[in-house]
């Protein structure tokens, strides 16, 4: 377990009370409705026997969720300590520890040793990172069939509620930065990886897409 200066601000946005109140709401009702509707996406389009490679999985929602769908195995990178500490506890309490690895760290810089999976999935974490380019592209490397990502859509109140975010972060004194990405930009930097949009849904703030690998 190894991370570097973004899980500075990670650490401070995604601590634990945040990761453990996530946990509990997820042992009680679920993922939340975004996070589902990306997983029911990735299970229409197959999941049984596939790898995982969940990239800021959280308390890991997703790969829990998979695994029992038929997933084979996962593994997730996330650059907070608190929501790694409680994915493991949910994948040992769920029976999956030897099915899941985990690495705590900044994935652009890790990603040369990460394998690659059948799935990959970015869920609320492009809006997350500063560099959009090279998060999405490493990514895209990764995936070898499917890539479901959910990333905020491109509305003026969205952008709007990312400044008032950051603004509140800044006075607290938090190094926690979100981004508004442009989705197009995100679109194409998957394109430029032989991944095609297959499924796309939108909410008021959120655009949940699933992309598939070209001639897979």
């Amino acid at each position: 377990m190894t991370c570097c200066g973004v899980c500075d601000g990670i650490d401070d946005q995604f601590d634990r009370k945040t990761a453990q109140r996530e946990l509990l709401r997820f042992r009680r009702r679920g993922p939340i409705p975004t996070t589902k509707r990306l997983i029911d996406a990735l299970r229409s389009a197959g999941v049984s026997g596939a790898t995982v490679l969940d990239i800021g999985g959280g308390i890991g929602a997703i790969h829990h969720t998979l695994l029992d769908a038929g997933a084979s195995t996962a593994m997730q990178v996330d650059a907070s300590f608190e929501y790694v500490q409680s994915a493991r506890e949910e994948t040992a309490r769920n029976g999956h520890a030897n099915r899941v690895l985990f690495l705590r760290g900044d994935f652009v810089q890790w990603a040369a040793n990460v394998p690659d999976a059948d799935i990959v999935t970015l869920d609320r974490v492009i809006c997350c990172y500063p560099d959009m380019e090279s998060l999405v592209r490493n990514a895209a490397a990764k995936s070898l069939r499917l890539l479901g990502a959910v990333y905020p859509r491109d509305a003026w109140w969205v952008r709007f509620g990312v400044r008032a975010i950051n603004a509140t972060r800044r006075m607290r004194g938090s190094k926690f930065r979100a981004y508004a990405h442009s989705p197009s930009a995100i679109d194409a930097v998957l394109r430029s990886q032989g991944l095609d949009r297959i499924s796309a849904q939108r909410t008021w703030v959120w655009d949940v897409a699933v992309f598939a690998r070209r001639n897979a």
